[in-house]
């Protein structure tokens, strides 16, 4: 069965020397948009903890914008660990070629969704060591790419990997599905 929030990768091996280069300096607007915009987000993360603890179902409206801030998310952190090269936008809407797909809104159980902040620790774990591991990689892929102009398939793959499972961690904490983080590698 397919998780409820999963990743795509589209983009081309190839890099831009340049913007490389810089790429933390050009992320910085973004670093302030997904804070700005984070304060937002996690008063609807409690608004729709309450909801769907109560209706069992995450409402639309707050479904989608808590999803959309998880795509937004997904774009920078691919643009940063060098996963796609083009510049992201900052609706979370566009087509990226690191796309997250989040299912519509779903039936949850009100169990789990009670003790998510129990249940999430393992996986909150997890996702931490590998985000330090991601960092790593993409450090390693960083200087690759200032080199030769391209990230290897198999960085991209892991770095990939990281993304979405921080991505799946993010959307079952969010409360926008009550299905456990995926632990497979395939992206």
């Amino acid at each position: 069965m397919d998780h409820p929030i999963s990743l795509r990768l589209s983009d081309n091996l190839e890099r831009d020397r340049i913007t490389t280069l810089v790429r933390l300096i050009l992320a910085i607007p973004h670093f302030v948009w997904l804070w700005i915009w984070g304060i937002a987000v996690y008063f609807a993360i409690i608004a729709n903890w309450f909801v769907t603890l109560f209706q069992g179902r995450s409402p639309d409206g707050l479904h989608d914008f808590i999803a959309q801030y998880l795509r937004y998310q997904t774009h920078v952190l691919a643009y940063v660990f060098l996963i796609a090269d083009p510049y992201p936008g900052f609706a979370g809407t566009d087509d990226y070629p690191t796309d997250l797909t989040v299912a519509p809104p779903a039936h949850q159980n009100r169990w789990v969704t009670g003790f998510r902040l129990i249940l999430i620790i393992p996986a909150a774990i997890v996702a931490t060591l590998l985000m330090l591991a991601g960092e790593f990689a993409a450090f390693i892929a960083w200087l690759i790419v200032i080199f030769t102009g391209r990230i290897p398939m198999g960085l991209q793959g892991f770095l990939g990997w990281v993304v979405r499972f921080n991505a799946q961690v993010n959307g079952y904490y969010y409360i926008i599905t009550d299905r456990y983080p995926d632990f497979s590698p395939e992206v």
